[in-house]
Order: structure tokens, then C-alpha cells, then sequence
């Protein structure tokens, strides 16, 4: 039930992400906040493995916050690379 918290958690803020940064066309509305809360399951997951308590608060923190990190940084690279693969593909196409 806690990794379930941790994990909603994960996602409002990895959806808070999505809408903090520019180029938000350049991307699915729901991208960030699935890669968020997935790394916040897989964290989760791998601190309960390693013998973290569930109620400590280290194993919270580590969960709900690695999630949006991992969604800022998706964020700020995928739209960069669209675009450039975009540009190449119309070259591609542009020249016949």
C-alpha cells in the first residue's frame, strides 16, 4: 500500500514537470508523468530489495523525487532531439 503512495506521489509531480517546462507540444501530455512514475516503482522496488524499511524516510524521499528528476531530464532532451530529427527528416524528404 506505501509503494502505492510513493508511486502517486512520483507521478503528480513528474505531471507538475510536464507542465513547468517550454516545448510542450513537442511531446506526449502524459510521457513524463508515465517515465516518472515507472523509475518511482522501479526505485521503489529496488530499496525494499535492498532492505530499506518501508516506513523509513529515506526510501520515500528516494522514490517520489526520482521520479521527476528522471521526467526533467526526459523532458529537456526529447523535445531537442524531435526537433533535430524532424530537420532531417524533411531534408530527407525535401530532397526527393
Amino acid at each position: 500500500m506505501e509503494m502505492l503512495f510513493a508511486v502517486l506521489g512520483g507521478l503528480i509531480l513528474s505531471l507538475a514537470v510536464h507542465f513547468a517546462l517550454p516545448r510542450r507540444e513537442l511531446r506526449g501530455a502524459a510521457l513524463l508523468a508515465a517515465i516518472g512514475t515507472a523509475v518511482s516503482a522501479v526505485v521503489w522496488s529496488a530499496l525494499t530489495w535492498l532492505g530499506l524499511p518501508f516506513d523509513g524516510g529515506w526510501i520515500w524521499v528516494a522514490s517520489i523525487a526520482a521520479g521527476p528528476v528522471v521526467a526533467l531530464i526526459a523532458g529537456l532532451v526529447l523535445p531537442k532531439r524531435r526537433i533535430a530529427a524532424d530537420e532531417q527528416l524533411f531534408e530527407k524528404l525535401a530532397k526527393g
